[in-house]
């Protein structure tokens, strides 16, 4: 009777042990996809602001434009 107690003993903790890391290794896995998602629209942000960088160093600068002709203290 003592031997077939220990053994149900044995087998509920080993049942805790195993819910336990299954619980543990969800949360991690849940984790690392949150990560990897977050990583991959960072990258895509960076593309798109590189991409409006280059876009405005290639636009030629405007010709200063003299404004004081119309000033009426000449």
């Amino acid at each position: 009777m003592l031997l077939n107690l220990g053994l149900y003993l044995l087998l509920v903790a080993e049942y805790t042990i195993l819910t336990v890391l299954i619980i543990v290794v969800v949360f991690f896995a849940l984790l690392l996809i949150l990560g990897i998602r977050k990583s991959f629209k960072l990258k895509k942000e960076n593309e798109r602001l590189d991409k409006i960088s280059k876009e405005l160093a290639k636009k030629k600068e405007e010709d200063y434009k003299d404004f004081t002709g119309g000033h009426m203290y000449q």
